[in-house]
């Protein structure tokens, strides 16, 4: 579960369970034959429909992904809570998860069939969504599912006993970072009135006292078909869903009640705020917020213009004048659309303790603002914020997912057809009504700081109120509808099939999956390979900033122009690579692209251009380092950082200059900031070259094309030194210990444990350890593990276990974690292991095994739906010399696994006695 947090801004349900009593019978006492849906509208591909009782439906049909998600939005946030009532539509989301007479162990159904899911709550609605494999029988699973816990979930006082504290957990964690509960802070003095300015997550006494019948009676009065929509999107039949919806939901009754509109309206802000927030940390925080009009209001893609402009990177006025000139380590800008007016928001991250340096900061921030204001801003400037909202649109509109979200964000705000509208609205924001936006909103009398410092003469910005919305979207039809691409076969074989495997470019391996997708979307992922163990010691920090300093200019291209010739061809280049970079470790350099099959020959010469005419520039060097030290100096009090940091040097014992030692913290810091521009260039001019790696493409493309615009970027281009694999070895001599990090002033601690096993991915009791796991703790909310510390004890937010086998070494790791509230250390540490101790004494039951066995293969089916994961395991199999058939064999291999199976694995590699363990937290604290 989640709640949208500020400046990064709900609340979702990842790690939420089942709860309950039931409130109306099963399904509400379906009523019969419900009268035919009507149809409302239809925008782009996206048809409305409202049931009888008032209920909206939105579906949005895609036939290329075999995949289907059905998104419930119940229109109730935090701005419709009460007195003592913060917090509620969060908690109640939580509540909803505890199951229904007819559905009793919502996550463990879930598990049981594959899906993805989720529950997120923001200020203005309540999200409940799953993804499942696209079959009629999971449509209607999860159809049936939504109506039936949005009126009969079973509310009880026991469950709500043990859930409290979970969101408690959560809160705690919330509390952990200084940037949420700055931004939190400010909004509170912003918002003297209106509900925005309560955090989500709710105030921490309301949360712990709510009685049971405030929160049934809170979900009577909202939970109801008037108040909701359901957004069917992705593979599906759409007769057959609409009548699936008008059979679950049509048959509920509609309420006799009628809700109230929220009428609280904030008063325009009479003189410059400030609050000051002191708290343990490393890292200072300068942030401004301005009141601004609502998400529907005109005004409002005026002022989304004006933060792209503001707090952009490299392009932005704050980059360019803060962390370009070192004094911040990052910037940060956004605005929130939301129902009622509500803020334009910016912050600066700034490496000191010193309360003057961070008021030279604001400073700053106020020069640059008042040059928007007197000065206006360039045509290119908008161009360039406007195209990129347009090209994350774009992108988004290939994922039906991630549009059943936007839409309901959107819905909530008044009409779902605002996510097109404002769209429209974008497209057409000139530099004049970003200088106008500016000048009437970024006013000092409309402005939070941090403390409240009166004026000589008290000034108001009244802002708008929300306009007629029904006016504004009548008879909106949107665009012509974009290709909708092909239905496709996820299974391994029929992937395989599908898979062309070209001779190698230089020494890259190459694999093409060329297929129709909606709106013409391709993938690419590029791994090249380099260094061996000895050549790269002492080189892995200077390694770690080459693939995103090899992005920041080429001799034809500048950073700015790199990111406008992507931003044109709607097209997104990432890279990753050595040991900080997330790429796969020292001796990888990565890189991987998304863009549309016209755009393919323009992005893939950039990469050419990335590859092999990197300037290094030594201004943007110096940015990336100063960044990553803020980030360091900030996470040296941080629990999370600090209990996966010590665990991993438990678990991995290697020489402090070898490719595969784990530093700490302050090893960390100190060798970052000895790294030079010379060592990383050295690194590019020693290693760097084609002679090893792979390719993999998937999606709309040519791939004659294709190939032979990669063959101009990779063709003769040797790497200089060998490369050999670098190898990780099972170290049997690894010994256990049991340690605790004191992090004072953190409301939330962290549980790591972990053991090393003598495992590869191709033996053949790999398949009975992944299953093990699942039942152990790898079940998201379902599982041994998070039974016991978030189900029954209420203890922890998260908490489960992750198990992993090397494909190439005969290593492998099974590794516990949870967060809990530090007073209850001894329980979390016991709970974990008495689970651990139960399930090799008593053994997995059949029914686990099952569950997990259908949940582990309807995950993997849903994981290949996703082209951009698709393209990494093609990239995979050739570093592995594997096909799709190694996947099939596994698949048929788990579902041969019998309860000895699982229960003998476990057994023999599982030993309690081998089990590190470091909690991290402030248990000094009464």
């Amino acid at each position: 579960m989640q709640q949208v947090s500020r400046l990064r801004l709900a609340i979702p349900a990842l790690g939420l369970a089942a709860l309950g009593i039931a409130l109306a019978g099963p399904l509400a006492a379906a009523r019969g034959d419900s009268a035919p849906p009507k149809k409302i509208t239809s925008v782009e591909g996206i048809t409305e429909y409202q049931l009888a009782n008032g209920m909206k439906v939105l579906l949005f049909p895609d036939p290329s992904r075999p995949k289907v998600t059905v998104n419930l939005t119940v229109f109730v946030g935090s701005r419709h809570e009460g007195y003592g009532e913060t917090g509620m539509a969060h908690l109640l989301e939580h509540m909803v998860f505890k199951g229904t007479p007819d559905h009793p162990d919502i996550p463990g159904a879930m598990k049981e069939r594959g899906a993805d899911f989720n529950g997120t709550t923001s200020d203005d609605r309540t999200n409940y969504f799953e993804t499942l494999s696209a079959t009629d029988d999971n449509l209607e699973f999860a159809i049936k599912l939504e109506a039936d816990r949005m009126v009969n979930s079973r509310i009880r006082g026991e469950d709500l006993a043990t859930e409290f504290s979970v969101v408690r957990n959560e809160f705690e964690r919330g509390e952990n970072s200084p940037e949420n509960i700055l931004s939190q802070r400010m909004a509170s003095v912003a918002f003297e009135w209106h509900n925005y300015g309560k955090s989500t997550i709710g105030n921490r006494t309301d949360i712990e006292r709510v009685p049971v019948d405030s929160l049934r009676a809170f979900y009577r009065k909202f939970y109801q078909p008037d108040n909701a929509m359901v957004v069917v999107a992705g593979k599906f039949d759409e007769s057959k869903a609409l009548e699936l919806v008008n059979k679950y939901f049509g048959s509920l009754p509609k309420p006799d009640r009628k809700l109230p509109a929220t009428y609280t309206e904030e008063p325009p802000q009479d003189g410059e705020r400030v609050v000051t927030l002191r708290r343990v940390g490393d890292v200072g925080l300068v942030g401004l917020l301005y009141h601004v009009p609502s998400g529907p209001h005109p005004e409002f893609p005026a002022v989304q213009v004006l933060s792209q402009i503001l707090g952009d990177e490299p392009s932005g006025r704050l980059y360019k004048a803060l962390v370009a000139t070192k004094m911040a380590s990052s910037i940060q800008a956004g605005s929130y659309g939301r129902h009622d007016p509500t803020v334009i928001e910016m912050g600066a991250e700034v490496n000191t303790k010193d309360l003057g340096t961070l008021e030279k900061v604001r400073d700053v921030m106020y020069k640059v603002i008042d040059e928007v204001i007197k000065s206006g801003v360039t045509q290119e400037e908008v161009d360039r914020a406007r195209q990129s909202y347009l090209k994350n649109h774009e992108l988004a509109a290939s994922d039906p997912n991630r549009i059943a979200i936007a839409l309901s964000n959107w819905a909530s705000q008044g009409d779902w057809r605002l996510y097109f509208l404002n769209r429209d609205r974008v497209e057409k924001v000139t530099p004049a009504q970003v200088q106008e936006a500016a000048a009437k909103y970024l006013t000092p009398s409309n402005r939070t700081v941090g403390f409240f410092i009166p004026s000589a003469k008290p000034e108001r910005t009244p802002v708008p109120a929300t306009p007629d919305l029904a006016k504004m979207v009548e008879g909106y039809k949107g665009r012509e509808v974009k290709s909708l691409g092909e239905s496709f076969d996820v299974a391994p074989m029929a992937i395989e099939a599908r898979v062309q495997r070209p001779q190698p470019i230089e020494g890259v391996k190459v694999a093409l999956l060329p297929k129709k997708t909606r709106g013409d979307v391709v993938h690419v992922t590029l791994n090249l390979r380099y260094g061996t163990a000895e050549s790269l010691k002492g080189k892995t920090d200077a390694a770690s900033f080459l693939p995103g300093l090899m992005l920041r200019g080429t001799k034809s291209l500048s950073r700015q122009q790199i990111q406008d010739l992507l931003d044109k061809n709607f097209a997104r280049l990432g890279g990753g690579g050595g040991r900080m970079g997330g790429g796969g470790g020292a001796g990888v350099l990565s890189y991987s692209i998304q863009t549309k099959r016209a755009n393919l020959p323009a992005v893939l010469d950039i990469l050419r251009q990335v590859l092999r005419e990197p300037t290094l520039p030594e201004a943007e060097f110096e940015v990336m380092k100063n960044e990553r030290l803020a980030a360091l100096e900030q996470s040296r009090t941080e629990p999370t950082r600090l209990g996966i940091n010590h665990l991993q040097r438990l678990l991995a014992v290697y020489p402090k200059d070898d490719v595969r030692y784990t530093p700490t913290v302050e090893e960390e810091i100190q060798r970052l900031k000895s790294v030079t521009i010379d060592q990383v260039r050295e690194v590019y001019q020693s290693f760097l070259g084609a002679s090893h790696g792979e390719l993999a493409i998937v999606g709309d493309f040519d791939p004659s094309e294709a190939l032979s615009t990669l063959g101009k970027a990779l063709e003769g281009w040797k790497s200089p030194q060998p490369y050999a694999r670098i190898e990780r070895p099972f170290q049997p001599d690894i010994k256990p210990e049991r340690e605790t990090i004191e992090t004072p002033d953190k409301a939330n601690a962290t549980y790591f444990a972990g053991l090393m096993m003598k495992l590869q991915d191709t033996d053949p009791d790999y398949p009975a350890m992944a299953i093990g796991n699942s039942v152990l703790g790898g079940g998201a909310l379902s599982s041994r593990i998070a039974d016991r510390l978030r189900q029954k004890g209420g203890l922890s937010y998260s908490a489960g276990s992750s198990f992993n086998a090397s494909p190439l070494d005969p290593r492998g790791s099974l590794m516990v974690m949870a967060i809990y509230n530090p007073a209850n250390r001894g329980k979390v540490v016991a709970g974990v292991d008495e689970e651990v101790a139960r399930i090799l004494k008593d053994g997995v039951t059949q029914a686990e095994v099952k569950r997990a066995i259908d949940g582990y293969l309807k995950q993997q089916e849903i994981q290949r739906t996703n082209d951009t994961a698709l393209a990494g395991t093609l990239a995979e199999n050739l570093y592995l010399g594997r096909t799709f058939q190694f996947q099939a064999d596994l698949e048929a291999k788990v579902k041969a696994l019998s309860v000895d199976d699982v229960n003998s694995a476990l057994r023999k590699y599982v030993d309690p006695s081998k089990l590190s363990v470091v909690t991290a937290g402030d248990f000094k604290k009464p």
